[in-house]
């Protein structure tokens, strides 16, 4: 009888439904304090950034700022673990897709730009999730 090896590949429904729910409660996050979303998922060839959004809290058109927002959703490791999965390379992509968004939406090219991380921790139930944003997370090195 022939050996079967046995499956150990990883449940990426499971990851990818949690990054979903993940990215839906960051999203929701950002709008109670403020923030207009104006894209998710966003694609280039360069990466992907899960949500930019303006952030109108200023209560000035002219201050309002442009926020690309990375998520990493959750369950089981501390934020301390977490916050390493966002190194140099990561940032890279998501500066050089956020230069790729702005040179295909000029009407932004003129506002400020921030770099957020939003790490979500999932529960049950969904209402009792930990969510901390960091603004500024990072920048464009010249």
């Amino acid at each position: 009888m022939p050996y079967i090896m046995p499956d150990k590949s990883p449940d990426i429904s499971g990851r990818i439904a949690q990054g979903k729910t993940g990215e839906k409660q960051a999203a929701e996050a950002l709008e109670a304090a403020g923030m207009k979303i104006i894209a998710k998922n966003f694609r280039s060839k360069f990466g992907e950034i899960d949500i930019i959004a303006v952030d109108e809290s200023a209560g000035n058109p002219a201050s309002d700022i442009l926020v690309f927002a990375e998520v990493k959703a959750w369950s089981a490791f501390g934020i301390e673990n977490l916050q390493y999965s966002i190194d140099i390379k990561k940032q890279n992509k998501i500066i050089k897709t956020a230069k790729y968004f702005l040179s295909e939406n000029r009407k932004y090219s003129n506002m400020s730009v921030r770099f957020d991380v939003v790490f979500v921790k999932s529960a049950k139930p969904p209402e009792r999730c930990q969510i901390t944003h960091l603004a500024s997370a990072f920048m464009e090195r010249v």
